[in-house]
Formats: structure tokens, C-alpha cells, sequence
């Protein structure tokens, strides 16, 4: 048999070989680009759901308030008398009418089901007057004037229990200063008007008659070793110059009192020391034929709404002129309905309130927002109106005695555009502004949601860190890919781009703790940099064109910025060293006193100059590696052709090199800003956080993403503060969304301009 003959010839085997390794590299080269795919696409997909995600967590803001039917029944115990007043306990489940006879009836809000009835201690032979709902609101304290002069003053209270599983609430009445009536008229002329404060250990009584307004305040004082408290009264008369007395109201602490008379004069009085009252101002709060229908303070008591005979709710607030004369000013006005407002409830918790006009129509408002949440037809007309303490439930009582009980949803009723973009009066501001205060110690306090400060915040130290970074990073790109020699430029551009590892944190850490208060110390010598560091590279340059040949040529090209190195440190240590007598004989003895005396410039340590060093140093190799690889990227031939044509290496530069690099140079910047706008942790850490706008390069400021990090771990969860703070980080994101869509269209088109050269 003939042997199989088994030799392959070389040239297959190395055709098969190459084949193979081909085979593999498609493989590679289409794996490479289906991971580059699903990588794109992946980013794509994750920014489109944090956009989403955001939008998921701030579309609540904007939904619109809502209030709906939930029951509708007889007046409980309707034959006790007519209702003075309505009220709900927190839960919504208990509710309040008292009479004119002096009962209470306690009765269940969903159903009309009397739960209890009890009586209050009126003594016998004397009648109900007058009657008023003492302040704070969430007390429960009432006080009833009689016709004897004297007065009756009631709480009444809940307690909640669980039998078996289930909540119970029991109502039940106390007496704040006891059962025994006070004597607030010796001569026992009827109460005709009554209004109260009650705090913890004092309580104040300001009642009109026929003939004077009495004020009686009673202090309670504990001894250290006594078991009862002693009780100390004042008395006073007040002369209104207009008795028509209708409204009597006494704010919260106790220190203000307002009068309003049946012409519509306010009188305010200042009734911090209660024998000795003082008229602060008397003013006319409608035009004529006009007249004031309710009145109420809004939470917190900073700010009285006033409903007028032609549908109009006006807010009256202290305003505080530069002269430091406080005064009571309209601040805005709602115009609610073409009919007179019979009835104002304000919010326990918030700056809002409810409207009830002489059609029946009930409307729910927020004061800071100027903005109408709810309008709807209840009935033909309303006698009595009761908001529950959370505001989410409404108790209402018409004519033909019905009681209408409706369940309202109005969770974010702070946030309108005008409140988040444009200026608004907030209490106790002598004028409209912008301003971002977003919380406080107590429920009196009016958020302040101004989007605008953060804003300005965030661009300003972009601005001051830009200021600082493109220059340098601009100028370094362009000396070390055009200019500088080889072999250093393999040491210089590693060392630049390393710098942008360092942690924000430490250049923050360091900013705040170091930098700040240096440049605080050695202010002078910091602006002599700019000064003594150009004229010292001047000169040497100047002198460098007489240093001999001989030497020059022992010096490789492009290593020159190495002999600058020891210049620019002494230049430095140069400006530091004369800043001293500098500022001793120009300045004062200090650049900053100089600065706030001549100029009215002040100075904080931590402040937009301190930002942008610290942040442009962050900055600084982002834009200068993008920038370099542009420059260098550039195709020799250009280079070459241009300087073989005559042109010098300037001209060269100037004329094709950053022509052809500017669609790179472009997106170098933008990345550069990019990254200074979402920057956090260095503003965090070396500015004093104040949102506050001014344009002084020795003021703070508060970014958005700065804010985002400082209030968000002290936000409640899915709270309007909450809210809104996921808005700001959707602010930022489509303002970055947009702007670098801007440049990459600017960058396409320079691309296309200068793709010809």
C-alpha cells in the first residue's frame, strides 16, 4: 500500500493561520463595538431615568388642591341655640359647636352623632355678650363676655385613648384661670366686644363696652418653694380716636393689639407693658363706601387678612423702613370674589387661609404663593366655617341648618412660579425681594422657596473659578503642545492631569480651613501677584534676548518655562514680602478696612475669590487636557505647509493651529464649566453657604448643588422642602442639559467651518 502523503505545504498553513487571527479580530472588533454601543446606550438610558426620577419626585409640587363632599347632616342638638362658633380637633373625627346659650356640643364629624353635651360655667342671672376665639388657635381656648362686666374663659381639650385596638377620642372642658368669672368692668357694663391671648403664665383680656375699651392682663407666678402660684393683674382704659369698635384682636406674644372700627380704621396699639399701652399708628384700611367684613390673623400673627364689602382680601403686615419706623402696610391683595367675604380662617401651620363669600362660595389661598388653591360652591350662603388644624378637612354650617363636612388635599400649596422665580413681600421684609430661607424653629415661620439666589450662587462662582482656570489652562495647553520640547512635556502633562485625582474634599478641606484665612491675612499680596509676577517674566524676558549665544545653545528648545519656575516663586515670595508696607502706605494699614471705609466693600473669610482659586484649580486639568490633545491632535502637514509658506511660528499658532483645535478648545471650556457649575463639595467647604446675591468678589454665595448637600439630610421625606429641593437638582440638570447641547452645536459648526484647512 502507498503511504498518505501528510506534508501540508507552508504557505497553506501561514494562509490558514491568517485566516484565523483575522477571524478573531473581526470578532474582537465587533465585540468592541457592541460594548461601546451598550455602554452609550446604557449612560443614555441612566440619564434619561434620573431625568424621569426627578420629574417623579417634583411633579407633586404643580398638582392642583382639591376639596370634596364627604357628608352632609342636621345640625346636632339644634335646639341648644345658634352656633357661635365650629371647631375640629386634629384627627377630624370630633367636632365642636358652641351656642349662644353657653353649651358645647361635642359631636362626631362624619356622622353629626352628638357624642357629649356640656355646659359652660355661666353664673346664673348673667348673659352671653360676646364671644371670641382666643390665639393661639391650636390652644382650644375660648372666652365668653358677659353682661355684668365680666368674662368666662374656657379650654377645651381631647384625649385620645385605644380600647381594644381602637382609637378613642374624649373631649372634656377646663378652665385656664378658673371657674370664677373675671371681673374686667367694675361698673358691670356689658362686654359688647371680647378678645383673649393665653400663653403659659399669662394671660391678656382686652374687652370694648359702651363707653371704654379695658385691657386686664394677669401674670402667674411660681415660687421656688410655694405650692400655688400667686396672680398678678394690670388694668388700663384705652381712648380709641374711634370707639365704633367691631373687631378687637391681640397677637400671640401679647405685645400688639389692633382695633378695628366700623368705618374701617385700624388702630395699633404696642402693648408690650400693659398698664401704659401706646398708640403706634391709626390708619384707614378701605377706601369709602367701602367697609371691612372679617378679619383674621394669618399664622403666626405677623400679618392681618382683611375681607372688604367687594370681594377683596388684603394682607396688612409691621414693615420696617430704613429709618427703623415700623408700620402697618398693605402688602398684596386677592381679589376672591365680586361679593363681600363673610368669613376668613387662616391655616395652623401654614401661610394659608380660607375665604367664605355671601354667595356661599369657599376659597382656599396661600399668602407667600399668591395663589388660589381651591374654588367651590357649597351652598347659597354659610353661616359658620371651621378648618381643621392639619387643613385637610372643612366643616361648614348654612342657614337652614345643615352641616357640610368636606375632606381637601392641598399638600404643597407653597410652591407657584411667582414664589419660585420672581420677587416676592415676605412678612417682616421691608420690600419685595428674593430670598431662600427654607426653614426654621416653630410652624409660624413662611418658607421661603426663591430659586433665584441659588441660581445666581451657582453661576457666580463658576464665573470666579472660569475667571481663574481658562487662562492658565488655555495658555499651558497651548505652550505645551505647540511650544513645549518632547521629552518634557511627557513629564509636565502626566503632573497636570494627576492633579485632577485629587479628591474635592481635601481641595474644599483645604480651601476653607488654609486658603481662606491666608488670603484674608495677606490680601495685598495676593492682588500685588498680578503686578509683580507679569513685570518680573517682562523683565526677564527682556534680559534673556542678551544672554550669549553660547549659552542659549546649551539650553534644549522648548525648556525655557524651566528657568521661569524659581522666577515666578520669588516673584511670588516678592509680592507677599511688600504687601505689609504696601497697605501701611497706601491703604491704611489694611487693604480690607480700606475697602469697607472708602468703597463700602465688606469682607468675609470665606467668599467668591476663595472659591474661584480653590475651584479653578479643580478645573484647571480638565480643561487643559481636552485643550492640549486638541492643539497637539492638529495634523503636521498644517503646521508645516504654514511656516514652509513664510508664516512665523506665531502666525502659525494664531492663524491655523487654534483655528483647526477650536471645536476642541470649545468643548474644553464647556467641560471645564460644566464641571465648576456642579461642583459641591469645595463651595460647601469655603464659602459661608449664604444665599445671598451680590456681585462682590469678597461675598459667599449658595450653589444649587451646594444646597442640595447641606439641606436634604435634614429634609422630611416627600415634604414640600423635599420637593422642592429635587426641583433645584432638576434645575440643574436641564440647565447643564441644555447648555452643553448649545455647545455641542456651536462645536459641530466650528468643526464644519474649519474642517477645510
Amino acid at each position: 500500500m502507498s503511504e498518505i502523503n501528510t506534508n501540508i505545504p507552508t504557505s497553506v498553513m501561514q494562509k490558514s493561520s491568517g485566516s484565523y487571527y483575522q477571524q478573531w479580530r473581526l470578532i474582537k472588533d465587533n465585540l468592541a463595538r457592541y460594548g461601546v454601543i451598550a455602554g452609550g446606550m446604557g449612560v443614555i438610558v441612566a440619564v434619561v431615568m434620573i431625568f424621569f426620577y426627578l420629574l417623579y419626585v417634583v411633579f407633586p409640587l404643580f398638582l392642583s388642591a382639591t376639596a370634596e363632599p364627604v357628608s352632609q347632616y342636621a345640625l346636632p342638638e339644634k335646639t341648644l341655640g345658634k352656633t357661635l362658633l365650629l371647631d375640629m380637633e386634629e384627627q377630624n373625627q370630633v367636632a365642636a359647636r358652641f351656642t349662644e346659650t353657653g353649651h358645647i356640643v361635642f359631636f362626631d364629624v362624619a356622622t353629626g352623632k352628638t357624642i357629649t353635651n356640656q355646659t359652660v360655667a355661666i353664673p346664673a342671672g348673667s348673659q352671653i355678650t360676646s364671644f371670641a376665639q382666643a390665639t393661639p388657635l391650636n390652644e382650644g381656648v375660648v372666652i365668653y363676655g358677659l353682661s355684668d362686666g365680666r368674662a368666662v374663659l374656657v379650654k377645651h381639650q381631647y384625649k385620645v385613648t385605644y380600647v381594644s385596638n381602637q382609637k378613642v377620642i374624649t373631649p372634656s372642658l377646663a378652665y385656664p384661670m378658673g371657674e370664677q368669672p373675671l371681673v374686667l368692668d367694675d361698673g358691670h357694663a356689658a362686654l359688647e366686644t371680647i378678645a383673649a391671648q393665653v400663653s403659659d403664665g399669662s394671660t391678656t383680656v382686652v374687652a370694648k363696652t359702651a363707653a371704654k375699651i379695658l385691657l386686664s392682663s394677669f401674670q402667674k407666678e411660681q415660687a421656688l418653694f410655694a405650692d400655688e402660684a400667686t396672680l398678678t393683674r394690670s388694668d388700663a382704659v384705652l381712648n380709641p380716636p374711634d370707639t365704633g369698635v367691631q373687631d378687637i384682636l391681640i397677637d400671640k406674644d401679647g405685645s400688639y393689639l389692633y382695633l378695628l372700627g366700623s368705618q374701617g380704621r385700624l388702630d395699633f396699639y404696642d402693648i408690650s407693658d400693659k398698664s401704659t399701652p401706646v398708640l403706634k399708628q391709626a390708619q384707614n384700611v378701605v377706601g369709602a363706601g367701602q367697609k371691612i367684613t372679617s378679619i383674621a390673623f394669618l399664622n403666626g400673627d405677623l400679618s392681618l387678612m382683611m375681607g372688604d364689602s367687594t370681594g377683596l382680601v388684603s394682607q396688612w403686615s409691621m414693615v420696617r423702613d430704613s429709618s427703623n419706623h415700623s408700620s402697618m402696610q398693605k402688602i398684596r391683595v386677592f381679589k376672591v370674589s365680586d361679593k363681600a367675604i363673610v368669613a376668613l380662617k387662616s391655616e395652623q401651620r401654614r401661610k394659608g387661609f380660607l375665604t367664605v363669600d355671601a354667595a356661599g362660595n369657599i376659597g382656599i389661598y396661600h399668602s407667600t404663593a399668591e395663589k388660589e388653591l381651591i374654588k367651590e360652591h357649597v351652598a347659597d350662603s354659610l353661616t359658620n366655617v371651621a378648618m381643621s388644624p392639619r387643613a385637610n378637612a372643612l366643616l361648614m354650617q348654612s342657614p337652614d341648618d345643615k352641616i357640610y363636612f368636606w375632606a381637601v388635599e392641598n399638600e404643597h400649596p407653597e410652591v407657584s412660579l411667582k414664589a419660585l422665580w420672581q420677587k416676592v413681600w415676605y412678612e417682616s421684609y421691608p420690600k419685595p425681594d428674593y430670598i431662600w430661607q427654607s426653614s426654621a424653629s416653630n410652624n409660624d415661620f413662611e418658607p421661603k422657596y426663591s430659586l433665584i439666589p441659588l441660581v445666581f450662587g451657582t453661576l457666580k462662582a463658576a464665573f470666579y473659578a472660569m475667571l481663574v482656570a481658562m487662562p492658565l489652562a488655555l495658555m499651558g495647553a497651548i505652550y505645551t503642545a505647540y511650544f513645549m520640547n518632547p521629552q518634557m512635556r511627557q513629564y509636565v502633562k502626566p503632573i497636570i492631569e494627576l492633579m485632577g485625582a485629587l479628591p474635592t474634599v481635601i481641595l474644599g478641606f483645604l480651601a476653607g480651613l488654609w486658603l481662606a484665612p491666608f488670603i484674608e491675612e495677606h490680601l495685598a499680596g495676593f492682588f500685588s501677584l498680578f503686578l509683580v509676577v507679569p513685570l518680573a517674566i517682562m523683565l526677564f524676558a527682556y534680559f534673556w534676548q542678551f544672554v550669549p549665544r553660547s549659552i542659549l545653545e546649551k539650553i534644549p528648545d522648548g525648556s525655557d518655562a524651566v528657568l521661569l519656575i524659581p522666577l515666578i516663586l520669588m516673584a511670588g515670595m516678592l509680592a507677599f514680602s511688600i504687601s505689609v508696607p504696601l497697605e501701611a502706605a497706601l491703604f491704611h494699614g489694611s487693604l480690607r478696612e480700606w475697602f469697607k471705609d472708602e468703597l463700602g466693600i465688606g469682607y468675609d473669610q470665606r467668599n467668591a475669590l476663595v472659591v474661584g482659586v480653590a475651584m479653578g484649580f479643580a478645573v484647571i486639568p480638565t480643561i487643559f487636557s481636552i485643550a492640549e490633545d486638541a492643539i497637539f491632535s492638529v495634523p503636521k502637514h498644517l503646521t508645516v505647509g504654514s511656516l514652509a509658506l513664510g508664516a512665523t511660528p506665531w502666525q502659525t499658532l494664531s492663524r491655523v493651529v487654534l483655528l483647526t483645535a477650536s471645536p476642541g478648545i470649545f468643548s474644553a471650556v464647556m467641560i471645564g464649566f460644566g464641571r465648576a457649575v456642579g461642583e459641591t463639595m469645595i463651595v460647601l467647604m469655603s464659602t459661608g453657604n449664604t444665599p445671598v446675591m451680590d456681585l462682590s468678589i469678597f461675598q459667599g454665595m449658595r450653589t444649587l448643588a451646594a444646597n442640595i448637600a447641606v439641606e436634604m439630610p435634614e429634609s422630611e421625606v416627600d415634604s414640600t422642602h423635599y420637593r422642592v429641593l429635587f426641583l433645584t437638582a432638576l434645575v440643574l440638570f436641564a440647565f447643564t442639559f441644555v447648555f452643553n447641547t448649545l455647545a455641542e452645536v456651536v462645536r459641530q459648526r466650528l468643526r464644519e467651518k474649519y474642517s477645510s484647512l
